[in-house]
């Protein structure tokens, strides 16, 4: 864990260790009276201008519509010279899926190709999908779009990540983070048959609430801490997954694993504010594992 650490705890590193390849990307914000929002004093955000273009509609309404407005967050890499836009499209919900990943899908397959987002098992299992509608982090795919036909809805990627395109986070630096915890079995000693390892329903029952953990980084990019400690800070959703592994009775470096953690950044950077828990989409409690996690270290 030493090496997600800066060389000295009283002067700022120059050279932030995981900093993307690529500068030119912009970084995503929230809307200013979104549920999770920015603090103005943040770094590297500012306010989205809407959109000066048209709204692109529905081409073929149903004999009754109920034409919704979606208004996304849009920025294109390869035209460096134009700022993110608030883009809005017009939906007939007849015709559209009750899920807000359906309207994306009828977006960019009849009305707009260009756009780009990411998803796949449409199950709210992989985490794809995961970005910010009307000011909560979740899953497209499991958000149900509101049929309130005046309100319009609003999407961005997760917010305080670099933007890739559209609403494409560059998850690369969470996904480092997620690999310096060690996220997988460790022992030497095998069992006595030759076979897997095994444990007591009890300790398997442990687990519960951590294993299911996507790392879809919802929780992640709504904490205020992550936001401003990301170089060093673990954030919930690898805390959540350290925890994990910490109580693993079959895991045998449960003391290694503790000393990484035992900083002042890793895991003393979360104040309770339990923005993660309450947009988990999978109902986890990243907040309760940071919690048992500060317990353990305090005594040993």
């Amino acid at each position: 864990m030493a090496a997600l650490r800066s060389t000295s705890r009283l002067v700022a590193s120059s050279k932030p260790l995981f900093r993307p390849a690529v500068f030119a990307r912009t970084y995503a914000t929230v809307d200013p009276v979104a549920q999770v929002s920015t603090p103005a004093n943040a770094a590297n955000t500012k306010v989205i201008p809407e959109s000066k273009t048209s709204n692109v509609q529905e081409p073929k309404p149903s004999e009754n519509p109920k034409f919704k407005t979606f208004q996304i967050y849009r920025w294109n890499p390869d035209k460096p010279e134009e700022k993110p836009k608030m883009q809005s499209y017009q939906l007939d919900l007849n015709k559209t899926g009750p899920m807000v990943l359906d309207a994306l899908i009828r977006i960019k397959n009849e009305l707009d190709p260009t756009l780009t987002f990411r998803r796949s098992c449409r199950e709210g299992i992989c985490g794809s999908c995961a970005m910010n509608i009307d000011g909560v982090n979740t899953l497209a795919c499991l958000c149900r779009i509101s049929t309130e036909h005046a309100k319009e809805l609003r999407i961005y990627p997760l917010p305080h990540t670099y933007v890739v395109k559209d609403l494409v986070p560059d998850l690369t630096h969470f996904y480092k983070q997620y690999k310096s915890i060690k996220p997988y079995l460790q022992r030497d000693t095998k069992s006595a048959d030759g076979l897997e390892n095994r444990q007591s329903p009890e300790d398997r029952q442990k687990l519960d609430g951590l294993y299911e953990c996507i790392l879809c980084a919802c929780c992640s990019t709504s904490c205020p801490s992550y936001w401003w400690n990301s170089e060093e800070y673990l954030g919930p959703a690898i805390l959540l997954q350290s925890y994990r592994w910490l109580i693993d009775s079959r895991d045998e470096r449960t003391a290694e694993r503790k000393q990484a953690l035992d900083n002042s950044m890793s895991v003393y950077r979360c104040h309770t504010i339990l923005n993660c828990s309450r947009t988990c989409p999978k109902g986890l409690n990243p907040g309760r594992a940071i919690a048992e996690i500060k317990k353990m270290l305090a005594s040993h």
